[in-house]
């Protein structure tokens, strides 16, 4: 069996952060998505590949295990060994204990890096490798046969759940009571998802047979429909109607953002329709909740109603005195 070089794979070194590994896997991602390269093949097994190596290496888990087998792999190179005569039976996977005792989430935004595509975390690029399937084992078929009773281990299938959030959920991050029937979990959903947006709960799906592992429920968000905001990525879009005095004549008006209320500026002569971007009042971006995306006021005019005669008198002369300039 050919030992795989994640490290390699992604172009990281073996102390790279997860935060290196996972831009690293998003450049390689994008570059050789099937989308992007139609009827490559050679493209396509590059993809395989990247996701297979970003699999293992996002994993606190199965990363560790990975970096242990390797500096077990290299030093029976150093010491003359040749591939085919390591002893990998030891690193079979044998499903291990399922890690059931602690909830862990993680945020996955598969459409955003695929636009709608799904890695092999959403099940539709599978296709790994015989060296992740005997080390890492996979829910997509048997794992192999264990080494004292033949039993197939298979892992638990993923799950996904939908869950509805309001759109202030959504800029300031909210929490979910699950009830899976053995327990209840309290989920975080962070700040700045988006519908779409995939959380993951870590070995609570589909229980595994056979000693396999459990998989992973996933949290499908669903972001409701604001009457007051328009969202487009980050940017919030708002129509704010103004009165016409205030158009013509310059003012303030007061602003409902979900931050809070603020005041906006009006100068004179504002045609109507103009657009005022308020900078930071915006969703919060997903990975760096310190930065906002921005809110972009459109004004419109309010035509004044029921007005009276001397009001209209008002007009009317100041209707003439515009047509006599």
């Amino acid at each position: 069996m050919e030992y795989k070089d994640y490290y390699r794979t992604l172009g990281v070194s073996k102390d790279a952060s997860t935060d290196e590994i996972r831009k690293a896997y998003r450049k390689l991602a994008r570059k050789y998505h099937p989308d992007v390269n139609p009827n490559n093949k050679e493209a396509e097994e590059r993809f395989k590949e990247i996701n297979e190596a970003y699999e293992v290496l996002r994993d606190e888990e199965k990363r560790r295990k990975y970096d242990q087998l390797g500096a077990q792999y290299q030093q029976w190179q150093r010491a003359g060994g040749s591939p085919n005569g390591f002893d990998w039976a030891e690193w079979f996977s044998s499903g291990g204990p399922s890690n059931r005792g602690r909830v862990r989430t993680e945020y996955v935004d598969i459409d955003d890096l695929f636009g709608g595509a799904r890695s092999s975390e959403g099940g539709s690029f599978g296709g790994f490798s015989d060296f992740f399937e005997s080390i890492f084992g996979s829910g997509m078929r048997p794992r192999g046969a264990s080494r004292a009773g033949g039993a197939y281990r298979v892992d638990g299938r993923d799950v996904e759940q939908p869950v509805e959030i309001s759109l202030g959920e959504a800029y300031s991050g909210t929490v979910r009571l699950l009830d899976t029937g053995s327990r209840r979990l309290e989920v975080k959903i962070p700040p700045g998802v988006r519908t779409g947006s995939r959380i993951r709960i870590s070995g609570e799906g589909q229980p595994g047979a056979n000693g396999g592992r459990p998989g992973d429920l996933y949290l499908v968000v669903q972001v409701r429909d604001d009457p007051r905001f328009d969202r487009r990525g980050d940017d919030l879009h708002l129509t704010r109607s103004v009165d016409l005095y205030t158009m013509v004549l310059g003012g303030e008006v007061i602003i409902e953002t979900l931050k809070g209320r603020l005041s906006l500026r009006i100068p004179p002569e504002t045609k109507a329709g103009r657009v005022f971007r308020l900078r930071g009042q915006g969703m919060p971006r997903l990975r760096d909740e310190s930065e906002h995306g921005d809110l972009l006021v459109r004004v419109t005019p309010t035509i004044p109603q029921d007005l009276t005669e001397e009001e209209k008198q008002l007009y009317r002369e100041l209707a003439r005195i515009r047509e006599a300039t």
